[in-house]
Formats: C-alpha cells, structure tokens, sequence
C-alpha cells in the first residue's frame, strides 16, 4: 500500500468525476453482494470469452465497474482515491473520465489479445493503472511510501508496477482465472500512448503557425480616412485647401495687377497667409470670429476667381 505525500497548492475544484466512479464501483458491489450474488454479476456485465460472438458488447465497457470481491473493490478504490483527484483537478472532470474509460478499455484490448481464454475479466484495475500513469508522467518526483514504510517516488512506483505485471503475465500465460495481468499491462500501455499522442489543439494552433500569410496582391496600402461626426469642421478643411491651391495658382500674377489693388493686396494676403499659418500650427477651432470671417471672405472670392 502507498499513499502520496505533496504540499504544494492544489486546486479548489472538486474531484466529481472521482466520487461518480467510486459511487457507481460502490453500488454495483451493493447489489452484486445483497442481490443477484457475484457469479450472476460477472456473467452478466464481466466480460468472457465469446461476448463478442453473442453480441455482449456492453461487457468490453462494464467489466471495470464490477469486482470480483470486497477486497478487491477496496484496494482498487483507494488506489483511484490515491492518484485520481489530483488528475482530474488538473485536466477536469470530461477529459479525466474520457481518459479512465480508455485506459479501461486499453486493458479489455490487451486481455483479448494475450489472455483472452483466461476466465471472466472484471475490475477497475487496468483504468485505474493508468491513472496512476498520468500522475507518474505529471508529478514523477512526489514520493509516496510503500506499504506505508519505503519512501519511494511516483515514477518509480509505477515502473515497478508495471514489472511485477509484466513478469506475473508471462509467468501465468496459459492459466485459466486469477489476476487479469495482461489487462493491468495493457491499462497501462493505454495510458502511455494517450499521453503522448498529439492534441488536436495542439495540432490546429501548429497549421495556424505555418499557414501562409495572405496574398494582398502589389497594390500599395493607402490610407483609410477617418470618419468624423462634424460635418461643419470637414467642409471648412476643404474650403481651406482649396483656398490654398487656388493661392498658389494666383501668387505668380499677383503683381501684374493695377498700382491701387496691388497696394491693398498685400496687407490682406498677408493676414490670409497669417491665418493659414495659424490653421496649420493650432487647428480650426483657434480662429477668432475676425479671422474666421477673413476665410469665408478669401474662400468666395477664391471661388467667385474660378
């Protein structure tokens, strides 16, 4: 018997996943012992040799659910209670019951194959090994004390677990009855490659980083022009480049103009010139209302010159 010894902080989710598995071992141990008897509960939801013949397929799943005795129900429920809550905390409750469930059938694949004819399989312990596989591979260095007396870490542990089914598989190949090793084995190896099989997260976000960049074409980018919400302030900037277009245009001819005119003309260029000046340096709304009415006066005779 090993139980863990870890004080780093754990999350407050509550392991649901955990008491529903317990619960359900726990009650179909219930009936099986006050009710229908166990070898009634193994031939109907064990699983045997030819239910896949007869069309028992519901057994590859129920088996893990039944157990074999009351020890066998308790040693398999602290072992789940040992190794499974800090799982399911990690992964949540849908991928941690989804991974118990293919582990559980990891170990009915690999008592098909290997141990096939060797009586009725029924237990959790294939799902609940590989649970202890997914601790071992998150948390390889937390130490646990084996049979309450030998410090060992999880890593190790497990290892050894798997050795000891390794050798009582090849040592018991051809019995008929007693521990299902070859399904311990294969809870294992089911675990194993689920966690090292690629996500399909992880897949998606590795096309999206290879994806090509969008083919935008040669056109060069042009800028995009702000929307604005005073259409009094965006006529008045129109009428202001206007007016200096319409300025440089009539600069040059300026001083063929009559002496009179062009006496006057410099005084109220200059103080247009000003205006601009304070336009482009403060914005439209720093005009006073002389210099406003100055642009509206240069804008018409600009326009009234086209």
């Amino acid at each position: 018997m090993a139980y863990a010894t870890y004080d780093e902080f754990e999350s407050t989710r509550s392991p649901n996943a955990i008491y529903w598995l317990i619960g359900l071992c726990v009650g179909v141990y219930f009936v099986q012992a006050t009710l229908v008897g166990d070898a009634n509960m193994a031939r109907w939801f064990g699983y045997s040799a030819g239910d896949l013949a007869s069309r028992s397929l519901w057994t590859v799943g129920t088996y893990m659910f039944v157990h074999g005795g009351l020890m066998h129900l308790l040693l398999n429920m602290w072992t789940l209670w040992l190794f499974g809550p800090r799982v399911e905390r990690a992964w949540g409750s849908s991928t941690f019951t989804w991974y118990y469930l293919w582990c559980g059938l990891g170990g009915w694949a690999f008592h098909y194959l290997f141990q096939g004819s060797g009586g009725t399989l029924v237990g959790a312990s294939a799902a609940i090994l590989g649970v202890a596989v997914a601790y071992a591979s998150r948390w390889p260095d937390d130490e646990v004390m084996f049979f309450g007396v030998v410090p060992m870490k999880v890593r190790w542990l497990v290892v050894f677990m798997a050795l000891i089914n390794i050798t009582m598989a090849v040592v018991d190949a051809g019995s008929l009855g007693g521990t299902a090793y070859a399904a311990h084995i294969g809870g294992m190896v089911a675990g194993w490659i689920y966690l090292r099989a690629p996500r399909a997260g992880s897949l998606d976000r590795f096309r999206r980083g290879i994806a090509p960049a969008p083919d935008y074409g040669d056109e060069p980018p042009r800028a995009v022009p702000k929307s604005s919400n005073r259409p009094r302030e965006r006529e008045i900037d129109d009428i202001v480049a206007q007016s200096k277009a319409a300025v440089a245009r009539v600069r040059p001819t300026a001083p063929a103009r009559p002496a009179p005119a062009a006496t006057a003309a410099p005084s109220s260029q200059t103080a247009f010139d000003a205006v601009l000046d304070k336009i482009a340096a403060e914005g439209i709304d720093s005009l006073t209302s002389d210099e406003r009415s100055l642009l509206d006066e240069w804008s018409r005779k600009l326009r009234d010159e086209q």
